[in-house]
């Protein structure tokens, strides 16, 4: 059977060395990737740096497009589709170094397990697991997803199972009720334009404005997901409070917004050691599908494991976010370098 030929993002860690003895390779820097570079390939493995549309893919032979990411909207899902060229991405890859990010920023500004109430906007891979730490934690979790809702009354199942035996819970809300309610309002949504559930500047004027006095948001998602000339407004006028990862416009970030949050970040949430290695075994394994192959995987970060108990200094004590805040801030026109040359941290909590 003939070799697949890959071509992969040079910086998607720990891959190297993996796909050799199967495939035939070529790393390559992420602005390189080029209708010309990538004409004879078979399959590529990117990152969100890479828009993978018509115009790269054209007069190309690629029939599998993987991302070690979590999202899909730097794809072109549609075109590929249309031209049969599957797509493949890292669903839940960063899942819990997102959820040490979140958790360890509110309870560092103050929010308190058990009394304040946290609304999730987004019940995916992400989200559900936020929202559990807050159920592990005692807390009142709000959760709003209207498309995983109506796909559950659909299939005649609740979208939220409760736990009687913890000292938290979780609960369906409109995001009406999250935003009036909530102490901490944090967005773990997929980037989507079109469409009756689109979450472009699903948080708006309007919704800053239903906010409570004081509560924090939290955009761990995608930028564009709220509306950044309102967050602004909200922010100088010390209505709200907020914990920036993402940005409207990254790499280039608007240096106004980027010092009125309590924590701002250079889209770091979900860099551990654990979130990228499970990214590129999950990467690997697509190709591995897709082709009929063996690329290496072992040592790579297994699945999750949630925490049979949980406390709120077991967070605090993984990790710090205002060393990155520090970071970003000290040097705002570096927001890719520190992105690059992070140092992953370790996101275990123990397992009790």
């Amino acid at each position: 059977m003939k070799r697949p030929k890959i071509k992969i993002d040079e910086n998607i860690p720990y891959i190297k060395g993996r796909l050799e003895k199967v495939a035939d390779v070529e790393y390559l820097d992420q602005n390189l990737f080029t209708d010309a570079t990538v004409k004879d390939a078979d399959a590529l493995i990117v990152r969100t740096r890479t828009s993978c549309n018509e115009s790269l893919l054209k007069d190309s032979a690629v029939s599998l497009v993987v991302t070690a990411t979590i999202g899909t909207d730097h794809i072109d899902l549609d075109y590929c589709h249309g031209k049969g060229i599957a797509v493949r991405n890292s669903p839940g890859c960063n899942a819990p170094g997102v959820a040490q990010y979140v958790w360890s920023s509110i309870l560092r500004m103050g929010f308190r397990p058990g009394k304040d109430r946290l609304g999730v906007i987004g019940y995916g891979n992400v989200g559900s697991i936020v929202a559990d730490w807050g159920r592990l934690l005692g807390t009142e979790v709000l959760v709003s997803d209207p498309p995983k809702s109506r796909k559950a009354q659909e299939e005649g199942r609740s979208l939220i199972i409760p736990d009687h035996t913890s000292p938290g819970f979780i609960r369906e809300a409109a995001l009406k009720e999250i935003l009036e309610e909530c102490d901490v309002v944090t967005l773990h949504t997929p980037l989507t334009k079109e469409g009756r559930d689109a979450t472009f500047h699903l948080i708006g004027e309007e919704e800053l404005k239903m906010m409570k006095p004081g509560a924090i948001l939290v955009n761990a998602a995608r930028g564009p997901v709220t509306d950044s000339i309102a967050l602004k407004k909200f922010l100088k006028e010390k209505k709200i409070r907020a914990v920036l990862d993402t940005w409207e416009g990254e790499p280039e970030i608007d240096k106004e917004l980027l010092y009125l949050p309590t924590i701002a970040t250079p889209h770091i949430a979900g860099y551990s050691r654990q979130g990228k290695e499970r990214a590129t075994r999950m990467a690997i394994e697509a190709v591995n599908q897709f082709f009929g192959i063996e690329g290496d995987t072992s040592g790579l970060s297994g699945n999750y494991l949630p925490p049979l108990d949980l406390k709120a200094e077991d967070i605090t004590s993984s990790y710090n976010p205002f060393h990155d805040e520090r970071a970003l801030r000290n040097n705002p026109d570096e927001f890719e370098q520190l992105r690059h040359y992070y140092l992953y941290r370790e996101e275990t909590l123990p397992r009790k």
